[in-house]
């Protein structure tokens, strides 16, 4: 068992074990005295998880109740939430009474804003299951939901009472998704820890997954506890997603998944920085390299321009401006205001 704690406003642990899964109904009533809970999950997850979760929960004597949305990022929008209040409702749900989200970062995500939202705010627990939301989506509090005008623009802060990860649902994952979690993992090292990022590139992370897991939380945890509503510190988690949500978007959130649109980002932005001045010669090559070496893509045929106009409806855009995560080099991050009329140039590097 690896404990991680994560000091918030509302202060919770991250629990890393394998089969903790079926033992989520015990974490579940020593942090409760709940007498509902509300499962949350998507269709590609149900089939491999829901009745071992189920069949955990209503040994610690829950009244359970299962709501399962169409997997995919195209069912992260505001009509899928509705439907999950209107089975929380159906079900009688209270202030007490709490929700779990059990599947990858979209169910994440979007139980987590269910919860957040839901007769002004009720208890959930995190049960990821894709390694992009072990790492990072399933931890730190954030929730939403994506409009077409771009992602997560609608959303709260709402921190779950705990997050529990069981490395062996990986198992069940295809080599795609893993290599959609290694993106997030990349964006640790390339932020925080340079000796992370060469581990990355001198060993197999898959090898050795519950390190990397343990290493990705823990730095969240500790930029989350400095900086919860992303008030500064926070923002250097979104390296490579500024222009990575702009990829997203260009095709409708439809034919490439977000791990590979970050992996994507990271590349195009660095070689920016590079462009610029500001980030070490080579850092870009580097990324690329790693990203190659976990089956991520590096470049994509949509135009400067369309990344561009698609970037400044980001919600990370403010009084004229954007902030961009760039890197002085591997494992050093910071944040940097570009006026929006001067995004196509920044970031253009053919």
């Amino acid at each position: 068992m690896r404990t991680v704690h994560v000091e918030t406003g509302k202060p919770y642990d991250i629990y890393i074990e394998r089969g903790i899964i079926d033992q989520c109904g015990e974490y579940a009533r020593k942090l409760s005295a709940a007498k509902k809970v509300t499962v949350i999950t998507d269709s590609n997850v149900a089939p491999h998880y829901q009745w071992r979760v189920l069949n955990s929960l209503e040994k610690q004597g829950f009244e359970v109740k299962t709501h399962i949305f169409k997997a995919g990022e195209e069912s992260k929008n505001l009509n899928t939430v509705s439907e999950m209040y209107n089975t929380l409702a159906g079900f009688k749900m209270t202030r007490k009474d709490i929700i779990i989200a059990l599947g990858g970062g979209v169910a994440g995500d979007m139980a987590g804003f269910a919860a957040a939202t839901y007769l002004r705010g009720i208890d959930f627990i995190q049960i990821p299951t894709s390694l992009l939301a072990q790492v990072d989506s399933s931890v730190g509090g954030k929730t939403g939901v994506d409009l077409s005008y771009g992602k997560n623009l609608v959303g709260a802060f709402h921190q779950p009472i705990s997050v529990l990860i069981d490395p062996d649902t990986l198992k069940t994952l295809s080599d795609t998704y893993v290599c959609d979690g290694m993106a997030e993992v990349i964006k640790y090292g390339c932020i925080k820890d340079s000796g992370f990022f060469k581990n990355l590139a001198d060993e197999n992370a898959l090898d050795h997954i519950e390190d990397v897991v343990e290493k990705c939380v823990s730095i969240k945890r500790d930029v989350v506890s400095r900086d919860e509503r992303e008030a500064g510190e926070r923002m250097l988690l979104n390296f490579g997603h500024t222009l990575g949500h702009a990829i997203e978007k260009i095709y409708n959130f439809k034919g490439i998944s977000h791990g590979m649109a970050v992996a994507i980002g990271m590349v195009l932005i660095s070689k920016a920085g590079e462009k610029a001045g500001i980030t070490e010669k080579g850092t870009a090559d580097k990324i690329e390299d790693l990203c190659i070496k976990y089956g991520l893509p590096t470049h994509d045929n949509a135009s400067f321009e369309d990344m561009a106009k698609a970037a400044i409806s980001d919600k990370k855009t403010a009084g004229g401006s954007i902030n961009l995560v760039l890197l002085n080099k591997i494992g050093e991050s910071f944040t940097k205001k570009i006026k929006l009329d001067e995004l196509l140039n920044f970031i253009t590097t053919d």
